[in-house]
C-alpha cells in the first residue's frame, strides 16, 4: 500500500507544479489495480482538472462517491474526492450539484478537523459563492478562504523578492495568456492592444522572469507562483 501512495502522492505534486506531461507518463506506467486505488483515483482526477477535462474528472472519481466509499478511512480520501468532484461540476456549469457535494465535503471536513484538502485543492471563487448561499459552515469557509489568501499573499511577496522588477497590471495580463496556444498576433485581437505593444510586454516579462523563451516563461512564472498549474483566460 505504501507503495501505491508514493506514486499518488507524487502525481498530485507534479500536477499542482504544472508538470502534468511527467504527471501523465507516471500514470501511464500504473497497474489497474493501483489506478483503483483512493489516493491514485484522486491523483487521476486532479490530472484531469489540471488538463481542463472536467467530465474526465467525475468519471475518474465515480468509484469514490458512493455511501459505501465514503465512509472510508482516513476521511481525507473522501473530504479530496468531494471537493474535487464539486470542482469539476462547477466547471461543466453545474452549479446546484457543485454546491450540494462541496457542503458533503465541508460536512466531513469539519467532522474531522480537516482543512489541508482545501489548501491543496484550492478552490477560493467556489467557496466564497457558497458562502453566500445556505451553508453550515460558514466559519471553516472562513477559515479556509483566510489561509488561502495568506498563502497567495506570501507568494506574491516571494515572487517579488525573485523578480527582476515588479510586474505591471498589463505584462500580468499578457503572463495569463503565455501558456495558451495563441499567437502574438492573437493576445493582442484579445486585449484590444497593437502587436507592438504586445511584443513589448513580453519583452518585460521575459527579462523580469530572467528567461529567453515563452515556454521557460510560463514555466518561471508558475514556480513562483504567478500563474496556476492550468492558468488560462476564462
Amino acid at each position: 500500500m505504501l507503495a501505491a501512495r508514493i506514486p499518488g502522492h507524487l502525481v498530485r505534486t507534479l500536477v499542482r507544479l504544472g508538470e502534468v506531461e511527467r504527471a501523465e507518463e507516471i500514470l501511464a506506467h500504473i497497474n489497474d489495480e493501483e489506478r483503483a486505488l483512493p489516493e491514485m483515483r484522486i491523483a487521476g482526477a486532479a490530472l484531469r482538472l489540471a488538463r481542463d477535462d472536467p467530465v474526465g474528472a467525475t468519471q475518474t472519481l465515480a468509484a469514490l462517491l458512493d455511501e459505501r466509499a465514503l465512509a472510508m478511512r482516513p476521511r481525507v480520501w473522501p473530504v479530496q474526492a468531494l471537493l474535487l468532484e464539486a470542482i469539476a461540476r462547477d466547471a461543466l456549469g453545474e452549479t446546484d450539484r457543485a454546491e450540494h457535494v462541496l457542503e458533503r465535503s465541508l460536512d466531513l471536513a469539519e467532522s474531522e478537523g480537516l482543512i489541508v484538502p482545501f489548501l491543496l485543492y484550492p478552490a477560493a471563487g467556489l467557496l466564497e459563492r457558497h458562502r453566500r448561499h445556505f451553508t453550515s459552515h460558514a466559519a471553516l469557509i472562513a477559515e479556509i478562504l483566510d489561509l488561502l489568501a495568506r498563502r497567495t499573499s506570501a507568494r506574491r511577496r516571494n515572487a517579488a523578492q525573485l523578480l527582476s522588477g515588479p510586474l505591471t497590471e498589463s505584462e500580468t495580463r499578457v503572463l495569463r495568456y503565455l501558456p495558451t496556444n495563441l499567437s502574438a498576433p492573437e493576445i493582442a485581437g484579445e486585449l484590444y492592444l497593437s502587436l507592438n505593444t504586445i511584443r513589448t510586454h513580453m519583452r518585460h516579462l521575459y527579462a523580469k522572469l530572467g528567461v529567453h523563451t515563452r515556454a521557460d516563461a510560463v514555466d518561471r512564472a508558475r514556480a513562483l507562483g504567478l500563474l496556476a498549474p492550468s492558468s488560462r483566460p476564462h
